[in-house]
């Protein structure tokens, strides 16, 4: 697929920028020699401010994308975005939303940013990965749920309702000890599923390297193929997160979780209802819901 061989390109895109200067344009190196120096703020530029800036036309910095092997120039940003997201600290995400002037401005942008995230995330993920990930979580001897940080609200949400379906579902929680403790046992016949997004969580990738030299199968949810989990899972399905601000959307990271719990679910139908009836009863007797 052209987008993940554009994601995947992206790692060398600084390299591939000086190999390919001496064949470009008066007008594209001007372009290069910016990107080289201010590659952190290219990357929020649009095509005609960085145009402006520079001092050449909008359409000499597409074909500068285009030089480069990119379809566009929203690919060479997002390629230049998937290079700083994880340097970037929370006070220079800060600096970053300059144009959140007002309340109905960031209402505005955060939830249409949003809406394209969840777009961009059905676009992208990988449908043949996102069932293979729900079969092996239907068959596991045990499910074991890794999100530190923000991202364990995600992990949280996919523990809670993946419990009433399977059995042997374990949130990895720090505050019930060690997260190594806790997986001690794992084996090949278990899953893990690593919810990480930036900045990268290291304890994260440590966790799921013990679990994937254990021989547990290795669900990642993140955001891009650079992520450190991504790198040794089995199946990784790819959330689009912008980075709007100092704090990253988890909207499509709960949509996605969400598919996974309902497929799991569908295939499990008639012992999910036995289950919610039993639970009804419960709920009743005890007067759970009003």
């Amino acid at each position: 697929m052209e987008d993940s061989k554009e994601i995947k390109d992206s790692k060398h895109l600084i390299s591939n920028i000086q190999s390919q200067y001496p064949r470009l344009s008066k007008g594209q190196k001007l372009i290069a020699q910016y990107i080289l120096k201010n590659y952190d703020k290219v990357a929020f530029m649009t095509a005609c401010k960085l145009g402006e800036t520079v001092g050449v036309s909008e359409s000499t910095v597409v074909r500068f994308a285009n030089a480069l092997g990119y379809s566009g120039y929203p690919k060479l940003q997002s390629a230049l975005q998937e290079l700083i997201k994880n340097k970037l600290t929370t006070v220079q995400r800060v600096d970053m939303a300059h144009e959140y002037s007002d309340d109905s401005t960031i209402l505005n942008k955060v939830l249409k940013s949003d809406i394209d995230n969840i777009r961009g995330t059905l676009e992208e993920v990988d449908e043949i990965a996102f069932e293979e990930a729900s079969n092996k979580l239907l068959n596991a001897r045990k499910i074991y749920i890794l999100g530190m940080r923000s991202s364990f609200v995600v992990a949280q949400y996919l523990g809670f309702y993946l419990d009433i379906i399977l059995d042997s579902v374990h949130i990895i929680r720090m505050d019930m000890g060690d997260a190594f403790e806790q997986i001690v046992r794992i084996s090949e016949d278990d899953v893990v599923v690593a919810i990480s997004f930036p900045r990268y969580s290291k304890k994260s990738y440590q966790v799921v390297k013990y679990a994937k030299e254990k021989g547990a199968h290795v669900i990642s949810l993140t955001d891009s193929l650079f992520a450190p989990v991504a790198s040794i899972a089995d199946n990784t399905l790819l959330v689009k997160s912008s980075m709007a601000s100092f704090v990253d959307s988890l909207v499509p990271a709960f949509s996605v979780a969400n598919a996974l719990v309902i497929s799991v679910g569908m295939k499990e139908k008639e012992d999910i209802k036995q289950h919610f009836d039993d639970l009804e009863q419960i709920w009743t007797k005890y007067s759970v819901y009003e």
